[in-house]
């Protein structure tokens, strides 16, 4: 009998029970996952163990099942502003367990808290939110109420951008490798260059746009900032045009680039904005988007339109409750001003390595929002290997300096989505100067020691090697 025959017949004992799954072994978990999930996934995560079993978290820490602390310069691609596992969130938890978490039949009483907070601490007539469950999720709710609230089709979105991997957000992702496989997805999406104001005016008048998208900063793009006054001149352009400026702000929000969202260290108003990662303290998926009044009730504003988008998770208690705590202590612990001055701080440190080696290309962000964009190799590597180094080195070095960096210092990093070639560096916000210090003399450490893409190579393989022969 196979596992999935007669389902309803399934004998208890061949179900892992929760406190069965917390004493599995690592080798039994890549097996599960191997099996039931995605392998080659695995595969990649363990060539520079990046598969540890981590068994416990708190704050900018985090320990595996052999008793090793690491420090989380990940933040969960800035999910974690408050860290891992604040006490605040699981004590506001505790304090709604007795609710009912699921009562479509009602009107939440947590949520209408989070409603009120989010409209409270957003910039401008932004007022009105709908509750979700992830960043695509709002992305997606937002694309459908520039339609809905202008009557217009069309999107545009800029070149390199990331919104999420769902059929509308993907379809203003500026991608390639992620759009392609799945097309075709919307139509009328134009893609301009970010940081361009003259290819979105055009752009503008040639086309009659429901929305324009934007991260305030490009965030799986590697981390690029626009030049100054774009975003207040973007956001007037389309004013001018009768079409709505959308910021995605699910990265960048909540405190992470020193202000509680990053459009307002040009006080730029959008007309609607996208919520997630941090909203939920690090503990609860939850994402939101928030718009004006007025754009609001052209799409959903009588009893006919009021039902037209909903979700079943949306505004749940649990969820809500992350949120309304975690914009508590946001605001109580100013951790905005916080991760300003720690990310000054941090980007002086960094560009002082810079100086000194070369395989620093460049170190941009605002706060504690921070890639480090790694040099090439050189004409006559390349020309040699007829570009194949260039690529490989465009595609893996990211991720061979991140390897570095667990492997021998256990500070947890990555690269970024659609720039392999960058680092990121997304600590909590609550994270103190002596660890930016220790990471930054593990970054010098590493670039001592390896001075290009053949000898991270090298020392990649040797660990590749190591990791086969230990499984």
């Amino acid at each position: 009998m196979g596992i999935n025959e007669h389902a309803s017949i399934v004998s208890p004992e061949l179900i892992i029970s929760v406190t069965k799954a917390q004493s599995l072994q690592r080798e039994e978990v890549r097996t599960l996952h191997k099996h039931y999930g995605n392998a080659s996934l695995v595969n990649l995560m363990g060539m520079l163990n990046f598969d540890r079993q981590f068994v416990r978290a708190q704050g900018t820490r985090l320990w595996d099942s052999d008793g090793n602390d690491y420090l989380d310069f990940l933040g969960g691609y800035g999910s974690l502003n408050l860290g891992h596992n604040h006490p605040q969130i699981i004590a506001a938890l505790e304090q709604v367990k007795e609710m009912p978490n699921l009562l479509q039949a009602s009107v939440p009483t947590i949520a209408a808290a989070l409603l009120h907070n989010l409209a409270v601490i957003t910039p401008g007539k932004l007022k009105k939110s709908f509750l979700g469950n992830s960043g695509a999720e709002a992305i997606e709710g937002a694309l459908k109420l520039a339609r809905a609230a202008t009557g217009k089709k069309g999107f545009i979105f800029c070149q390199n951008s990331f919104h999420g991997k769902s059929f509308g957000a993907l379809s203003v992702t500026g991608r390639d490798k992620y759009r392609k496989p799945f097309e075709p997805l919307l139509s009328e999406c134009i893609e301009v260059p970010f940081g361009d104001i003259n290819a979105l005016r055009r752009t503008l008048k040639e086309h009659q746009a429901a929305a324009f998208i934007v991260e305030p900063i490009q965030g799986e793009g590697g981390v690029i900032t626009p030049p100054p006054g774009y975003l207040p001149e973007a956001a007037q352009a389309c004013r001018e045009a009768g079409t709505l400026f959308i910021a995605d702000e699910i990265q960048t929000g909540f405190g992470r680039t020193g202000a509680m969202f990053a459009c307002q260290h040009e006080n730029v108003e959008p007309d609607i904005m996208c919520l997630a990662k941090s909203l939920g303290g690090g503990i609860m998926p939850i994402g939101a988007f928030i718009t004006t009044e007025d754009i609001w009730h052209k799409a959903y504003g009588n009893v006919e339109k009021a039902t037209l988008h909903t979700s079943t998770f949306g505004g749940n208690t649990w969820a809500a409750t992350a949120g309304v705590a975690t914009i508590e202590v946001l605001v109580k612990e100013n951790l905005s001003e916080a991760a300003g001055e720690n990310g000054r701080y941090f980007m002086t440190g960094l560009k002082n390595l810079q100086k000194r080696y070369p395989l620093l290309q460049e170190v941009r962000g605002r706060g504690l929002l921070i890639g480090i964009e790694l040099a090439q190799p050189g004409n006559l590597a390349n020309k040699a290997t007829m570009g194949v180094v260039s690529k490989l080195s465009n595609e893996y070095l990211g991720s061979m300096v991140a390897g570095e960096l667990l492997n021998k210092h256990r500070i947890v990093t990555a690269y970024t989505l659609n720039n392999p070639n960058v680092i990121r560096l997304e600590p909590p916000l609550i994270v103190n100067k002596e660890e930016i210090d220790y990471v930054l003399n593990a970054l010098e450490d590493v670039l001592k020691r390896n001075k290009g893409f053949f000898s991270f190579a090298a020392t990649s393989a040797k660990t590749v090697l190591k990791t086969i022969r230990k499984k």
